[in-house]
């Protein structure tokens, strides 16, 4: 089956996905530059997609990327389990294209430029998967060819759990 064409322009909403928090970033296809947004933190799955429901409904994106986590030599494992299962909510609840994005070292380098501009550690923490969300979706821009469409058809996950 031939993969789904990106959109040309319009919004973009990156997820740096984790199981205490989710970093939020935007940008827009024409323009290709990432823009921290938000974290959310929170155990409720409700809640979660509540507040992206609101990201969604507030800045309109055409596309939605996701960031992959691996170890490093490109093995799956619990958490790339559970970040497919995310992707294939997402689209399920919104209806729209989903790509992901190989977020390998996203984090370390988010805590890099950070302590780069001189935050504290302590500082960091609240800033710091919003950043890598940053870095998921600068990935994307710079080489929207090595991210993948996520095909909910191929995941076994419910759409609605």
């Amino acid at each position: 089956m031939p993969e789904a064409a990106l959109p040309d322009s319009g919004g973009v909403l990156a997820f740096d996905f984790g199981e205490k928090r989710i970093g939020v970033a935007t940008g827009d296809l024409s323009v290709r530059l990432a823009t921290p947004l938000t974290m959310i933190a929170t155990d409720s799955n409700d809640e979660r997609f509540a507040r992206i429901g609101a990201l969604i409904a507030e800045w309109q994106p055409a596309l939605l990327v996701v960031g992959l986590p691996t170890h490093m030599d490109g093995t799956e494992h619990e958490l790339t389990r559970l970040c497919r299962k995310f992707a294939n909510r997402l689209h399920g609840r919104f209806a729209l294209p989903v790509r992901l994005v190989d977020e390998r070292l996203s984090s370390a380098v988010a805590d890099g430029m950070l302590a780069e501009i001189g935050l504290s550690a302590k500082k960091r923490k609240p800033a710091l998967d919003q950043v890598a969300a940053l870095q998921i979706l600068q990935a994307f821009f710079d080489h929207p060819e090595a991210s993948v469409a996520h095909n909910a058809a191929s995941n076994s996950s419910s759409t609605t759990e």
